[in-house]
Parts: C-alpha cells; structure tokens; sequence
C-alpha cells in the first residue's frame, strides 16, 4: 500500500538553516512581509528572498502557491520554496500551501518553516495528499519521498491535531489504493482479505460469504455476482468509539463492472476498476476513524461482487427478489450497483438498527452528465441531516450539490411484472437511481445517498491529487462524524 511522505513536527532552530539538505519552504504574506525564518533564508541566500517577492510573478502568484528559488547561494539546500501564505489562512489556503510545497519538491526531503503560521496541521495535511503515487506495478518506481519536517514555536502543542490530520490521509490514501487496484489483483476475495486487515487498527471485521447472503435473502446482490468466478461477500466494520446507536456507511463495491448482459462499449471499460469507488470511501473513513481513534460508533458495510457476462449470469427480463421482499425487474443489467445497495441497505438497517444511513456508489453516468467531476451528488429524505452533511463537505472543499427525489421520479421505475424496475431510462437517471435505493430505506430513518461516480476518479490531477482516483468523501465524512456523532 502506498506509504505516506514521513511528515514530523519539530522546533524552529534558524542556526541550523544553512546545514538542512533537500529544500526549504518559507511562508510569506501577500504584503511580502518577512518574518524571522523568512528574513533568516533572506540573508543566507544574499538577498534572494527579497528579489523574488518583490517580481511581477510573485505579485500575480495566488494564495497557497509556490515559486521555487532553485540551487540557492549560501544554503546546502538544492531549492528554497516561497509560499504565499497569510499568518492566519483559512483552512482552504493552508492545504493549497502544502500541496503546492508537495509538488514543487517532488521527492526532495524538505523543511517547512511554519513558526508564526495558523494552521501548520492543515498545512501537513495538503502536505502528504499531494505526495501520492499510485506505483505498485511499475517498474521504475522513482525515488521514495524524502522527509518532511515542519519547524514550529512548540511541536508538542500541535501534536493532536497533526496525528489527526495525518490519520485522514492514511484513509485518504487507503481509499485511492482501493480504487487504483486492477481488478485482476483487487477481486472480492482480496478486498476483503485487505478490510480484514483494520483488525489490526482495533476495528470489529465480520465477511458475510455466500451461504450467509443466500441464508439472509439477498437475492438481489446475488444475482448481479451469480455471472462471476469471484464469490461475492458483505463485509461489515464496526468503530465501537462511543456511545448510542452507530453512524451506518454502506458502500457500493462493484470491483469490476462489464455491465453484464447488457455490456458496456469496449471504449472506457478498463476504468470500471473504478466501480467499487464507493467502498473504497468507506473502507478509507473506517480507517481514519480507527486510527485517530475517533469517540462516536459507526458501522461500515460494502457489498463486494463482479458484474460479468456468462452461462450463468442474470439477463435482461429476470425478476429478482431482495432481502426487503421486494421483487425486482432487471430491464438492464448495466443497472447493477443500485441492487448491491439494496440489500446492503435493508440488512443495515435490520442488523445494526442505525441512527442514521448515508450510502456511497459510483451509481449514474446521469450524475456525471449532470454535475461533471467537480461535485458529488447528494439525495436525501431528511432535510436537516443533509444539511450536516453539506456543511461539512464545505467545510473540507470536497464538492457537493444536492439533487432532487419525488414521487414524478418514482412513477419511472414502476413495472408491470414486478414492484419496481431497476432503471427509469435515461431521463433523471441521478433521481431514478435514488428513489430505487429509497425503497429500501426504513420510513424513519435519516439517509443520504451520494452519487459519486463523477468524483472518485478523474482525468486530471486536482489541487490534492495526481491524475486518478481521489479519495473524495474521507474528509466530509470524516468531518461528519467529528461534528455531528462524537461525544466529548
């Protein structure tokens, strides 16, 4: 599994400037004020500090980026990196600051000189989630990320919220992994081999195999797995950190989807590694939350298959029945994700009687159509709820809109030979594909749905991410839980 860059905290020793190898990062306000690190850097490097801030280009540099002093006089350091950053920036700034430090060192060891800068674990956040490669299969893996070291006026004061933040992008960079994996190598059996692994972590593990799913009446996830090799599992995690009913997450893990019966296009296919996006997120929050040890009970289920087309594989026409009762029409079986969530759905709600249920699925092209990859889409049946969770995506510059349920969508998905059909056709296709997973939600239950396939993998690289999957919904989910289900 990818590695986080060894990020550490340390105490501000200016003396020692001139010795540090790698590079140097210096914080500097819009106004090109120098603080006493930046005026340090200044006059061992004759005055290049000064030079550059006072250039066309820094001037036009917006907040959080970088302009890099590359083999400076009178430092051993091969580079000086010059972030324009406020004393007190916003939690957005600072993590643009370090992962625009991250990409302009590259694989370089670095020193941040952060004394009299808010937010320096913010900063090592941006930090080690712009140092992500995903390089398992190559064969030239490049030169491992040296480390990094952020000076500071008390390293102890910061400890806290440095491990905390450093926990999320373990679960970030846990979530991309997942996602990044081939589905030759990450199948169902592995997936879940790699989720029993949080054990580790103090983490509560149980697989459901196929006997057990067959047992429960999860007729509906069955059939989508029934044309694959790989057995297809439930896996359920459980942080027993507090108190009261838990938090549930459900994650749709489709770990290769072909589309069935109803293929997909040869063009585009191999990236349907991807379609397990949505346990991956879950897989990524459980982790940080385990590891930060987070004070709130929350309950991870992923329901594993493979969408393949075979002998055996459920066809266009099939009617299936799931866990809830509810009988199924399949009119595509490219439709596939939302019958995995609906049992997955009905047996949270009936085994681990949660206080509230939010799911996660790489679900409708629709939603990609609709919002494009700067937002994930967000359903609801409780207004006050999704406003939790809107708050806190906001709040950790994770996209998010929300898009409409209603009875005009439901009428969509009626059937004549069944209770309900798996898809609606193409228009609404995002509403369609909710009100569906909507029937199998308890009347009272608070829920959440989040389409997420425009968002976990995207063709180019983001301010916090290289080209590929992104890890998006750790951080607002985690932020959920600290805001809204821990107890002090």
């Amino acid at each position: 599994m990818t590695q986080l860059r060894k990020i550490t905290f340390a105490e501000t020793n200016l003396d020692a400037l001139d010795g540090v190898q790698g590079a140097v990062g210096v914080l500097i306000n819009a106004a090109g004020t120098l603080n006493p690190s930046a005026r340090r850097v200044n006059r061992l490097t004759k005055g290049a500090v000064a030079r550059a801030i006072e250039s066309t280009a820094w001037e036009s540099l917006p907040q959080g980026e970088a302009m890099v002093l590359s083999m400076p006089v009178g430092l051993q350091a091969e580079a000086v990196v010059l972030i324009k950053l406020e004393r007190k920036p916003g939690v957005a700034e600072a993590r643009k600051a370090g992962a625009s430090l991250a990409k302009a060192v590259g694989s370089k060891a670095v020193t941040l000189l952060a004394e009299g800068t808010g937010r320096p674990a913010d900063i090592a956040l941006g930090l080690a989630l712009r140092g992500y490669k995903f390089s398992e299969y190559l064969s030239d893996k490049g030169e491992a990320p040296g480390d990094a070291v952020v000076w500071v006026k008390d390293p102890g004061a910061e400890a806290k919220a440095v491990s905390d933040a450093l926990a999320v992008a373990e679960g970030v960079f846990f979530t991309r992994d997942l996602v990044s994996e081939p589905a030759n190598i990450l199948g169902t059996v592995e997936f879940a081999n790699r989720l029993q692994g949080l054990r580790d972590l103090g983490v509560e593990v149980d697989v459901l195999e196929e006997d057990k799913l067959a047992e429960l009446g999860m007729g509906a996830l069955l059939a989508v797995g029934q044309g694959s090799v790989s057995p297809s599992k439930v896996v359920v995690m459980r942080w027993n950190g507090g108190t009261g009913a838990p938090l549930a997450l459900v994650g749709k893990g489709v770990v290769f989807d072909t589309g069935g019966i109803s293929i997909k296009p040869a063009a585009g296919m191999e990236d349907m590694t991807m379609d397990m996006g949505g346990a991956g997120v879950v897989s990524g929050v459980m982790k940080t939350l385990a590891l930060r040890g987070a004070k709130a009970n929350v309950v991870g289920l992923v329901g594993l298959v493979e969408n393949m087309p075979d002998g055996k594989a459920m066809r266009p026409g099939d009617i299936v029945k799931s866990m809830r009762g509810v009988s199924i029409e399949v009119v595509n079986t490219d439709a596939e994700g939302r019958l995995v969530l609906a049992d997955v759905l009905w047996h949270t709600q009936e085994a681990e009687k949660p206080a509230a249920i939010i799911d996660l699925a790489t679900l409708t092209g629709a939603c990609v159509i609709a919002l494009g990859h700067e937002n994930a889409g967000v359903f609801s049946n409780d207004d006050g709820f999704a406003g939790q969770f809107m708050k806190a995506a906001e709040a950790e510059g994770e996209g998010a809109w929300r898009l409409p349920l209603g009875k005009g969508y439901d009428e969509q998905i009626k059937t004549l030979k069944a209770d309900i059909k798996n898809t609606g056709g193409r228009p609404a296709g995002a509403s369609t594909a909710a009100v569906f997973l909507q029937r199998f939600i308890a009347e009272d239950m608070p829920w959440i749905h989040l389409d997420i396939a425009g968002v976990a993998q995207v063709g180019k690289e983001t301010p916090f991410a290289p080209k590929g999957a992104t890890g998006w919904g750790v951080m607002a989910l985690d932020r959920l839980v600290r805001d809204q289900f821990e107890k002090s």
